[in-house]
């Protein structure tokens, strides 16, 4: 194959992996940049989200579309719930501490992932994927399932980018990241807030697991990368800045798909590493964050 369709596959590659990193680090930054909390446990949701999304298509057991689609509303829900309650029973009585909250959600990260392992074992298992479709280039032929992941994300991200921007539950929440104390005083419930922003942020990650998992296969051990790469993309984009999270999900996981495709992945970890070194030195408050006044 040539070097320009080889280009294409590498790109497209990355562009996958784009879709399924913004969403994850959306999550993980909206948490952040709300509550002022980093969420240790964050790769755990998505590990559970896709563990969910093979209990639930075993469950259900009929045609690989309908149990994807059952997966798709109940593993971000499950995800959700149970972010939300480790949040009313462990990180409200912490008082959103900021050192106190990190021990805590390294907590809750290695309680998923022991009840996980207990329940559904050391495997990995696939999910099988609800179409198998692919579309023919000139070149080469390309899976349409990783077309529509990349096409659910940027609809997910919209639907984000709308509940924040456009209805009265995003000015709640922008007016309790903006000030909390003004926002009780105005009669804000902020720690249900917090609660639901907990649950949303888990959520986000469960679903991009639930995509990507037909890909890859669901391990208890899977949410390390996913973590790890969503905290290198909220500090380049800038700390509680959705828009920077986006344009640097973008940027890391088209590198890592195209640099992964013609070169090696640990090739691609190390310079998204030295990306952040160079954020660090040159921006310290990311591409999009705000100065501290």
């Amino acid at each position: 194959m040539d070097f320009g369709p080889y280009l294409l596959l590498a790109s497209l590659e990355g562009a996958v992996q784009s879709a399924v990193l913004a969403l994850t680090a959306v999550g993980l930054s909206l948490v952040f940049g709300t509550m002022r909390v980093v969420n240790v446990a964050h790769g755990e949701f998505f590990m559970l989200g896709a563990v969910l999304a093979w209990w639930v298509t075993t469950f259900v057991g009929l045609h690989p579309a309908v149990g994807f689609i059952v997966a798709l509303v109940v593993a971000p829900l499950a995800a959700g719930v149970i972010a939300a309650a480790a949040d009313l029973t462990v990180l409200k009585r912490l008082k959103y501490d900021p050192e106190s909250t990190i021990v805590a959600t390294i907590g809750i990260l290695y309680i998923i992932q022991q009840v996980v392992l207990m329940t559904y074992g050391p495997d990995a298992r696939p999910v099988q994927a609800p179409f198998s479709h692919r579309f023919y280039t000139p070149w080469f032929g390309y899976s349409s399932y990783k077309l529509f992941v990349i096409g659910m994300a940027i609809l997910l991200l919209l639907g984000v980018w709308a509940l924040m921007a456009k209805t009265r539950i995003g000015l709640i929440l922008r007016a309790t990241q903006l000030d909390r104390e003004m926002a009780q005083a105005f009669g804000i419930p902020v720690e249900r807030v917090y609660a639901i922003v907990f649950g949303l942020g888990a959520a986000l990650a469960a679903m991009a697991a639930v995509l990507i998992v037909p890909i890859q296969q669901a391990h208890y051990l899977m949410g390390g990368d996913p973590l790890l790469l969503s905290f290198i993309v909220v500090i380049i984009g800038g700390l509680g800045s959705l828009m920077g999270t986006v344009v640097a999900a973008v940027l890391i996981g088209m590198s890592d798909g195209i640099i992964s495709v013609f070169f090696t992945p640990t090739l691609a970890k190390i310079l998204a590493t030295l990306l952040v070194a160079f954020v660090l030195i040159f921006r310290p408050n990311g591409l999009f964050g705000k100065r501290s006044s």
